[in-house]
C-alpha cells in the first residue's frame, strides 16, 4: 500500500464570491500495480483491502495551510482511513481575510447557537465525497456512514461544535487539538461562558501545557488572568511576581481545554477522552512550521521533542478514529490502557 491523493475544487453552499470556493486534497490507500497507465497518468487505484474506508475530515487552524496536516493524513491513511484536508479563504469578520476552517460567526451568537451549523464548508465537502464515491479511483471505496471530524485550533472548535449527525449525516465522532468551547464576549456571551457541546457522539479533546496561543487569548472570553498577572509582574518588577505570572500562563494554556471536557461536554457514556500533553504548544499539531502566518509569535516554546509529540498525537488520533469508525477492539483496549496507566508525556488523561 502507498499513500496517494487526488485534488478537487468545490463550491461552498451559500458562499459569496470570491469566497465561495475551496480546494480539497483527498488522501487514500493506493494499490500501485506498475501499469503503463499508472506510469503515464500518475493515477493509482485505491486499495481494495479494508474498503470501504472510514473518512477523516481535518479542519485547519486560522491561517494554517493544509500541508501542515499532511503528516497526520499519512499516518491515518497508513492505518486504513481516507483523509481530507482543504484550503478555504474567507472574510468571516470584516477586514480579516484568512485561510479558515469555515465558520459562521452569526451562528455562534447566543440566540442562534445550537439551532444551525456554524461550519460553513462541511456540507459541501460531504457532497463532494458522495460524488467521489460514485466515480473514479474512489468509487465505492468510502464509508460515508463513518466520518470523523478532526481539527486544530479554530478548526478543532468547529469540529467539536458541529459533531452532529442530524446536521451532517455520517459523522460519528470528533477530535480537537489546541481548541476549546469558550464563547467570546464580543458575540454577546457573558464572561467565562462555554458553548455546550453536542453530546451524542464520542469526542477526543487534546491540549498542550505550552499552548501560548490559548494562554494569551483569554481576554476574548473576559478578563484574562494571564494579562493581569503579567501587568502585576511588570508593575512590581519582582521575581516572585514574574514567577507567578509564568505559572498563571501555564495554567491558562490548558484551563479552557480541560473545562471544555469537564463542563461543556455532558455525556458520560465512557466513549469520550481528554489528553493534556506535557510540553506541547499550540502548533505541535502543525508541521512543518510556517511562522509567516497565524500567531506563532504568541505561542510558548515546546519543551519536548517535536517528533515525540507528533508521534503521540498521531497515535491517539489513530486509536480514537479506529475505535469510533470500525469498533476495533485493539484500539479500544489501547485507549483504555492509556487512561488507566497514563503516559510519560501526558499530565492529565481522562474518560467520560
Amino acid at each position: 500500500m502507498m499513500v496517494r491523493a487526488i485534488y478537487r475544487a468545490i463550491c461552498i453552499q451559500g458562499g459569496t464570491a470570491p469566497y465561495d470556493r475551496a480546494n480539497l486534497k483527498v488522501y487514500y490507500p493506493g494499490d500501485y500495480g506498475d501499469s503503463a497507465e499508472e506510469r503515464n497518468s500518475g493515477v493509482i487505484p485505491a486499495h481494495t483491502s479494508g474498503a470501504p474506508f472510514p473518512v477523516l475530515i481535518i479542519l485547519p487552524g486560522i491561517n494554517v495551510g493544509p500541508e501542515a496536516y499532511s503528516w497526520l493524513a499519512h499516518t491515518l491513511v497508513e492505518r486504513g482511513l481516507v483523509c481530507v484536508t482543504f484550503s478555504h479563504v474567507a472574510e468571516e469578520m470584516p477586514g480579516y481575510i484568512s485561510l479558515t476552517p469555515g465558520l459562521s460567526i452569526a451562528a455562534l451568537a447566543p440566540d442562534n447557537y445550537g439551532h444551525r451549523p456554524s461550519a460553513t464548508v462541511l456540507g459541501s465537502i460531504l457532497e463532494e465525497l458522495q460524488l467521489l464515491n460514485t466515480t473514479g479511483v474512489l468509487e465505492g471505496k468510502l464509508n460515508l456512514d463513518r466520518i470523523v471530524l478532526g481539527g486544530h485550533s479554530a478548526g478543532g472548535s468547529v469540529a467539536l461544535l458541529n459533531a452532529r449527525a442530524d446536521w451532517f449525516p455520517g459523522v460519528c465522532a470528533a477530535f480537537s487539538y489546541g481548541a476549546h468551547a469558550g464563547a467570546a464576549t464580543a458575540l454577546g456571551w457573558p464572561e467565562d461562558a462555554l458553548f455546550e457541546l453536542p453530546d451524542a457522539l464520542p469526542v477526543l479533546i487534546m491540549g498542550g501545557t505550552q499552548d501560548g496561543c490559548i494562554a494569551n487569548s483569554g481576554a476574548r472570553y473576559g478578563k484574562s488572568q494571564t494579562s493581569a498577572a503579567k501587568e502585576r509582574a511588570a508593575a512590581t518588577e519582582s521575581t516572585a511576581a514574574a514567577e507567578s505570572a509564568a505559572a498563571t500562563e501555564g495554567a491558562a494554556a490548558t484551563e479552557k481545554v480541560e473545562r471544555t471536557f469537564d463542563e461543556a461536554l455532558r455525556s458520560d457514556r465512557g466513549d469520550s477522552y481528554l489528553a493534556i500533553i506535557d510540553g506541547a504548544n499550540h502548533f505541535s499539531m502543525a508541521w512543518p512550521a510556517d511562522h509567516s502566518t497565524g500567531r506563532p509569535f504568541i505561542d510558548l516554546p515546546a519543551t519536548q521533542p517535536d517528533e515525540q509529540l507528533r508521534e503521540l498525537l498521531g497515535q491517539l488520533v489513530c486509536q480514537f478514529c479506529r475505535y469510533t469508525t470500525t469498533a476495533d477492539e485493539e484500539s479500544r483496549l489501547a485507549l483504555d490502557n492509556f487512561v488507566e496507566h497514563g503516559h510519560p508525556l501526558v499530565t492529565r488523561v481522562d474518560r467520560r
